[in-house]
């Protein structure tokens, strides 16, 4: 009677489970289909034509998301130059170097930037960071690199690629700082007995024993904060200066695909415009696929890599 009772319990449990399951699968066979459905005007009259078209203008029904797909690119570039580097130093700092009375409050001070609203940094980067950039940053790199470097060149007027890569650097780098933390804190501490054991310094241990351990993990982290910096829409749309053309230069204004979604599709009154933002929609939600596959695919050769070295 109770291993009856018990059976029963185990396929009511498998059944809600693969229910649960289905409907994900289902919500993102939805998701693509109406993307794709209602982009198929575009993609009639454009063809592959849409992903090299420069030019982008509704009056006269001509779309091409070339200028779109470079801003994103670019931008989340910049971001994870930017942000990668910060956000490994702060997590190998709060793991194998603070106290635990700092490591506490600082990580969660850096998981709380997570928790700022996205229209916040948007804000933060129109008012602080544009002027700063202007007054300080922009005119020593245009003088000294922009006359032989064309992406370094000006002129620049607050917004641009260079703000959108540094708010989207300060938007990711708490994701991948906590990632990067959880990930160091699972290196066994054998590992790190066995590099001072052989007379490693410090720095030595962190970067042969520590590093070495990690670096799926912490390749993971940077591959998550990519697809936040590839998506995310507000704070880049207030900060990037949604110029319908390809950037040649950080300094200039651009557009990704997230932030000419957010600012045209409510305008969106033919319907060619409209299938056209469907199409880039779609586009952005294949490079995102790409993306977390690249990741998977990285994480998965590493990994046996390390497993192999062992």
């Amino acid at each position: 009677m109770f291993k009856r009772s018990t059976n029963i319990g185990d396929r009511l449990f498998k059944g809600i489970a693969f229910f649960f399951g289905f409907i994900l699968i289902a919500l993102i066979a939805l998701i693509i289909s109406e993307l794709f459905n209602s982009s198929t005007a575009s993609f009639q009259k454009f063809g592959f034509e849409f992903l090299t078209g420069q030019v982008w203008s509704a009056g006269e029904d001509i779309f091409g998301a070339l200028p779109f797909i470079m801003g994103t690119i670019l931008s989340s570039i910049i971001a994870l130059f930017i942000a990668t580097p910060l956000a490994v130093g702060i997590a190998i700092y709060l793991v194998e170097m603070a106290p635990d009375w700092i490591s506490k409050p600082v990580g969660f001070l850096v998981e709380l930037l997570a928790a700022i609203p996205s229209i916040i940094y948007g804000m933060w980067g129109i008012f602080v960071l544009g002027p700063f950039l202007i007054k300080y940053v922009a005119p020593p790199i245009t003088e000294t690199l922009g006359e032989t470097i064309p992406l370094f060149a000006g002129p620049f007027y607050g917004v641009g690629l260079i703000t959108a890569g540094i708010v989207l650097a300060i938007m990711i780098l708490p994701t991948i700082a906590s990632i990067s933390r959880d990930v160091l804190h699972t290196v066994p501490y054998t590992q790190r007995e066995g590099a001072y054991g052989i007379g490693a310094t410090k720095w030595e241990m962190i970067r042969i024993a520590v590093l070495t351990y990690a670096r799926s993990g912490i390749l993971g982290a940077m591959i998550i904060g990519l697809g936040r910096a590839i998506g995310e829409t507000m704070a880049v749309a207030l900060v990037i200066g949604n110029n319908n053309s390809v950037p040649e230069s950080i300094f200039q204004p651009a557009a990704t695909m997230a932030s000419v979604i957010a600012n045209e599709f409510g305008e969106a009154s033919t319907g060619l415009l409209r299938s056209a933002l469907f199409e880039i929609g779609l586009v952005l939600f294949v490079v995102t696929f790409l993306v977390n596959l690249l990741a998977r695919v990285l994480v998965w050769s590493i990994s046996r890599g390390t497993q192999e070295v062992k």
